[in-house]
């Protein structure tokens, strides 16, 4: 089980320093395009590839203002708990 649990990695919403990494939504600054439709509270999730070829899983919440804050992130890291 431990090492199920090693295989990846999270950042809890409480965590400091949880800033966007190329990849990132909002890596760069906000979109330039803002969720109008979407109620404030709302999450966004999304998925890429890091660098190292890792899947990355971020999960962002809309805010009063409509820009996206980056809530929490996982890295999962490879084999053998690939996903492809």
């Amino acid at each position: 089980m431990a090492i199920a649990l090693a295989a990846c990695t999270s950042v809890s919403p409480d965590a400091p320093g949880l800033e966007p990494i190329p990849g990132s939504i909002t890596y760069g600054g906000q979109p330039r395009t803002r969720l109008t439709k979407a109620p404030i509270g709302s999450p966004v999730n999304h998925q890429f590839r890091n660098e190292f070829g890792q899947r990355v899983e971020e999960r962002y919440v809309i805010q009063p203002d409509r820009s996206l804050k980056l809530v929490t992130r996982r890295v999962y890291r490879g084999w053998p708990f690939s996903d492809d």
